[in-house]
């Protein structure tokens, strides 16, 4: 990320210049201005209960003066020498005097010529005229009817009025979030298209609007059409309210969000990719998670107690499914006796089980290179070093358990008094 602004010389900016340096952003255009303090927000809380923490009230030390020319043009020079490197230019308007009318124009027709998308989020009670002809605009429903002069009323708008400024600004998009009601896209030509989010407890709004539009920029310097990088935006703001302060949001998060939102919240079936989303956000959260893979066919009580005993060596069990074909290799061209479909569908039911995920391959090794667990787990007497899997778990430094076989418990077995009794 290239930083573009103006700091004072102070403690506060030469703070913000080290923790943005060792993050690793290009900081060179932090312009210090010696006459206006570098902008600090401080807020008092309380604790809620004797326990949650409570916002009471804000402290700033800011300047709201418009930034002397010299200090003006330094930043629009810093901003030109970066657009040949650029995907997105985040025009953030805090109404704070450093986004005059003449620098937002600026950078606007600038980025514009140089091909690079221009988002923008708008301050409020400033002439909107400043940013017209940008890529795209993310107004809340408030700063929006301030800018217009009328109310939008209650619940989710039809998306009239964001199209009257769209089309006033020339803009190609225009992002109007709604808090719990999500966001309205518009687009030139286009009907209104309404976003949902995910009702969820608003712990704290600090850096929401901040998140859509650096979300939204994520996305589009990606590729995302526009659709899609609004429902990003607004799943990754959607977290960060959840959170106390202003925190990073760490992408598999996002990611995982927008897939349970796609899918039943029941369902423990997965996706390889799915599932490979969702565990990385277990790892970032310390989780131990175990593996174990079978054909699951004609499920009894020794099925039962072995998965149990797997959940129990650590927080996340993924189970490995067989496909219908790998079954019948292994154990006959009359298996499985349930399709692959009913046998997830009863694997599903295991409050034990966490993840489900079917596999093509005779042995576990791609499916173990893909999960990469914690504990690989296997069922059987068996030493380690007989199971085909040992050397992949052993070059991957992946725990191995063993647990026991329980005599007469098998599908074959089953299957076998079946057939005996008619």
């Amino acid at each position: 990320m290239i930083c573009c602004g103006v700091i004072g010389d102070d403690e506060a900016g030469a703070w913000l210049r080290s923790a943005l340096g060792e993050s690793g952003d290009d900081i060179e255009g932090l312009v210090i201005d010696a006459q206006r303090p570098t902008t600090v927000k401080r807020s008092l809380v309380g604790l809620a209960q004797h326990r949650h923490p409570q916002k009471m009230f804000r402290v700033d030390v800011e300047s709201e003066s418009p930034l002397p020319d010299a200090v003006e043009a330094q930043i629009l020079e810093h901003v030109r020498a970066h657009l040949g490197s650029v995907d997105v230019v985040c025009l953030e308007d805090y109404g704070k005097g450093v986004c005059s009318t003449a620098l937002c124009r600026a950078i606007i027709e600038e980025s514009t010529a140089a091909g690079v998308q221009v988002l923008v989020d708008p301050a409020r009670s400033v002439d909107w005229a400043r940013y017209k002809g940008a890529t795209a605009m993310t107004p809340n429903r408030s700063e929006l009817e301030e800018a217009l002069d009328r109310s939008l009323g209650e619940g989710i708008p039809d998306g009239s009025a964001a199209t009257e400024m769209l089309e006033g600004l020339a803009l190609d998009a225009l992002v109007m979030t709604l808090d719990r009601h999500g966001a309205i896209l518009v687009r030139p030509g286009e009907e209104a298209l309404h976003v949902p989010t995910t009702a969820r407890s608003v712990y704290d709004v600090t850096g929401a609007g901040d998140m859509v539009l650096a979300a939204l920029a994520a996305a589009r310097a990606n590729d995302l059409p526009w659709p899609l990088a609004v429902e990003f935006a607004n799943a990754a703001a959607g977290l960060e309210v959840e959170v106390f302060g202003t925190q990073p949001i760490p992408l598999a998060r996002v990611r995982r969000e927008i897939m349970l939102r796609q899918a039943p919240p029941q369902s423990t079936v997965r996706t390889p990719e799915e599932l490979g989303v969702e565990l990385e956000v277990h790892r970032e959260a310390g989780h131990r998670i175990v593996l174990t893979n079978g054909c699951f066919d004609v499920i009894h009580a020794g099925h039962v107690a072995y998965l149990r005993e797997a959940a129990n060596l650590g927080d996340v069990l993924v189970v490995g499914v067989n496909v219908d074909e790998e079954v019948a290799k292994q154990k006959g061209p009359d298996r499985p006796v349930y399709p692959l479909e009913q046998r997830l569908a009863i694997l599903a039911e295991f409050r034990c089980i966490d993840y489900l995920v079917s596999f093509p391959e005779p042995t576990a090794h791609e499916l173990i290179k893909a999960v990469m667990p914690d504990v690989y787990v296997k069922g059987g007497d068996y030493r380690p070093e007989e199971i085909n899997e040992h050397d992949i778990v052993t070059e991957l430094g992946i725990e191995l358990q063993v647990l026991g076989h329980r005599p007469g418990l098998s599908s074959t077995d089953v299957i076998e008094r079946m057939a005996e009794d008619g």
